[in-house]
């Protein structure tokens, strides 16, 4: 369902600033794969994020998206095959307008427009079902408009509404980050339950490494701009934080995991 081919991107190239941020990345995501990505700060998670959504163009190498090849595409053109969620909460909805109104636009984004005007019973009934599976009371909410919403609820409608049409891909950039502890398990929750649901294959960065352990079938951890681990199946099962940076230090050869990673 994904696919990375020897992906390279390095930023101001030949300036004091230049910084290699992708070197010879390759990853393989086959369909409902939940794969959790962790690492240090500028290893390059988010960097691989931003490349496969296309907010800008990699340097070299291939991005190929249920084998469509979407590596000149641009952003709003690969919008159709991939659902995100970003850290900020306040990014995925639109604050002045109503539950109802976000979910109606993510379920009809894409498709036609047409004169016909506001939600169906039946809509509105789906979206009920859909608010449910939260468990936040939104769907007791519908007519609430999202601005009055906490950072955490706004950010499991986001979530909802990513995945509203089941996308080839879910991109989740540590979008429980900015959330209190309790709040961001309730998402993780959420975020568990939809994706085994719709099976949706997932890419979540986390700098938690015991969510990255306790949630998706899969593990990569990158350093450097590529991935050093890459762990699946009853091994991922049994591993443990120490094990994690054990295995980390023997593929990288290097013990530097920062603070916000080990502290998490």
């Amino acid at each position: 369902m994904l696919k990375l081919e020897n992906v390279w991107k390095t930023f101001n190239p030949g300036t004091i600033n230049e910084k290699v941020a992708l070197q010879c990345l390759n990853l393989t995501m086959e369909e409902g794969e939940f794969v959790t990505v962790i690492g240090g700060n500028g290893a390059g998670k988010s960097t691989m994020l931003n490349a496969v959504a296309g907010v800008f163009g990699v340097d070299s190498g291939k991005i190929l998206i249920d084998g469509v090849d979407v590596t000149n595409l641009p952003e709003y053109k690969r919008a159709k095959y991939i659902g995100r969620v970003f850290q900020d909460p306040m990014m995925g909805t639109a604050a002045t307008m109503q539950i109802e109104e976000n979910l109606a636009l993510a379920a009809r984004r894409g498709k036609s427009r047409t004169l016909r005007g506001g939600i169906t019973r039946a809509e509105r009934e789906e979206y009920v079902e859909q608010l449910k599976i939260l468990g936040l009371g939104l769907e007791n909410r519908m007519t609430a408009k999202v601005g009055l919403l906490s950072g955490g609820q706004r950010q499991a409608l986001t979530l909802l509404m990513a995945t509203l049409q089941r996308p080839k891909l879910l991109l989740l950039d540590e979008h429980t980050a900015a959330l209190d502890p309790k709040t961001a398990a309730k998402v993780l929750d959420a975020t568990q339950r939809i994706v085994e649901k719709d099976h949706l294959t997932t890419l979540m960065i986390t700098h938690n490494m015991r969510d990255a352990i306790a949630y998706g079938n899969r593990l990569i951890m990158m350093y450097d701009g590529h991935v050093v681990v890459d762990v699946s199946g009853e091994e991922k099962k049994k591993l443990t934080v120490e094990h994690l940076l054990s295995l980390f230090s023997q593929a990288s050869g290097s013990d530097e995991v920062d603070d916000k990673m080990v502290l998490s």
